[in-house]
């Protein structure tokens, strides 16, 4: 098939940039950069006010600072950058981190194929931010692609190139925020033991460092706010796409707990089964562990599902290889896109509920246990993957 000329390339990218800039904003004016709101007021409360970060709440709202005291420690700055500049520099940051990502992600693909490199990458570029848990990051102003990249960095600049540093980014995003902590698991899982160290390590050494630093809040957030589940709002609403928040929307609270134990231990032995037995394959390492970070957490908010990215983009960067993935890759993505789960969000809600309000749920469930996981042969970005499901 012929390659777009250069002026129907430039009215491709001009339409999907402009379809990608108005779901962004129509996704601001639905959420109105609220974790941002959050984490610059909870910032000023501390370093400004004086007081306790994990006393503030958001006006109006059940909603604190709920992250440990080293990622206070990182979003210092806050303190003296008016709100405005906050959610610049958090929208200047994700959509920075969303093409690191796709660079990284689909990069060696797009090179691979020898398509015309500068019209690929802004048509990646676009379905990246489109993404629905993208556009929500943002829209809330969280910070979930910039933990996904220093994860991802890691992973694919650090741990597939064998360099000594290995696990330092892993080991930063879990004393951030805990969830990357799966990775650390994965680590050891796949017996890349100086690398589990290096990021055990890592986390230990900064946490250990903020409490140094901040012994009261350290003291408030381990004994007592990490454990205060009222803080990140309601396990039913259709925003949290867990295997828990799926459990809390059907009419089982006396068996909940028990089933969504057995559900997690589970999804952990699929997960540790598979990314054991593909051991070399650090994209497939990546892409598998960030399911299982989205599936067992207690609370995966829709924005979470940047997670995600990694594993469709190796399915959908296999259209000749394993062509049913690539639906499942598509499909996955057009309907986590296209805004769908939230139909089911307040009443009247249609018909099929358990399906249609758990629809991230069942995509990660799905690529979970059929992403391809393979080897690649060779550095060369020209060089074709051995794949295997």
């Amino acid at each position: 098939m012929p390659h777009p000329t250069p002026a129907k390339r430039k009215a491709i990218v001009v339409g999907l940039v402009s379809i990608t800039v108005g779901l962004i904003v129509l996704a601001v004016q639905r959420n109105t950069y609220f974790d941002s709101r959050v984490y610059h007021g909870a910032i000023v409360y501390w370093f400004r006010d004086g007081g306790m970060v994990y006393d503030f709440l958001r006006p109006g709202t059940p909603y604190g600072f709920t992250y440990p005291p080293f990622a206070g420690l990182v979003m210092s700055p806050m303190a003296v950058l008016p709100l405005l500049m906050v959610m610049v520099l958090a929208t200047i940051g994700t959509v920075i981190t969303t093409c690191l990502l796709v660079h990284w992600l689909v990069g060696p693909y797009i090179e691979r194929k020898g398509w015309p490199t500068g019209f690929a990458y802004m048509i990646a570029f676009c379905l990246a931010l489109a993404f629905e848990p993208v556009r929500e990051t943002i829209a809330f102003g969280q910070v979930n692609t910039l933990l996904l990249a220093l994860v991802a960095g890691d992973m694919m600049l650090g741990l597939a190139k064998g360099r000594k540093w290995a696990g330092v980014g892993i080991g930063l995003a879990t004393a951030i925020k805990l969830t990357p902590g799966v990775f650390i698991v994965y680590l050891l899982i796949t017996r890349r033991w100086r690398a589990a160290g290096t990021a055990i390590g890592t986390a230990t050494g900064v946490t250990l460092l903020a409490g140094a630093i901040f012994p009261d809040e350290s003291r408030e957030f381990w004994t007592s706010a990490l454990w205060n589940t009222d803080r990140v709002g309601v396990l039913s609403i259709v925003s949290n796409q867990s295997e828990r928040g799926a459990l809390a929307r059907l009419p089982i609270e006396s068996i909940e707990s028990q089933v969504w134990m057995a559900g997690v231990l589970l999804t952990v032995a699929v997960w540790a089964w598979r990314v054991a037995r593909a051991r070399e394959d650090v994209l497939g390492g990546l892409a598998l562990t960030g399911l299982l970070s989205c599936l067992i957490s207690p609370v995966t908010w829709i924005h979470h599902c940047v997670w995600l990215i990694p594993a469709l983009a190796r399915c959908l960067t296999l259209f000749q290889e394993h062509r049913s993935r690539f639906y499942l890759g598509a499909a996955g993505y057009l309907l986590m896109t296209s805004h769908v789960t939230w139909l089911w969000d307040k009443p009247p809600k249609p018909p099929l509920e358990f399906l249609g309000g758990n629809i991230y749920v069942w995509f990660s469930l799905a690529l979970l246990v059929l992403t391809p996981l393979g080897i690649r042969r060779s550095s060369d970005a020209r060089e074709p993957e051995k794949i295997t499901a």
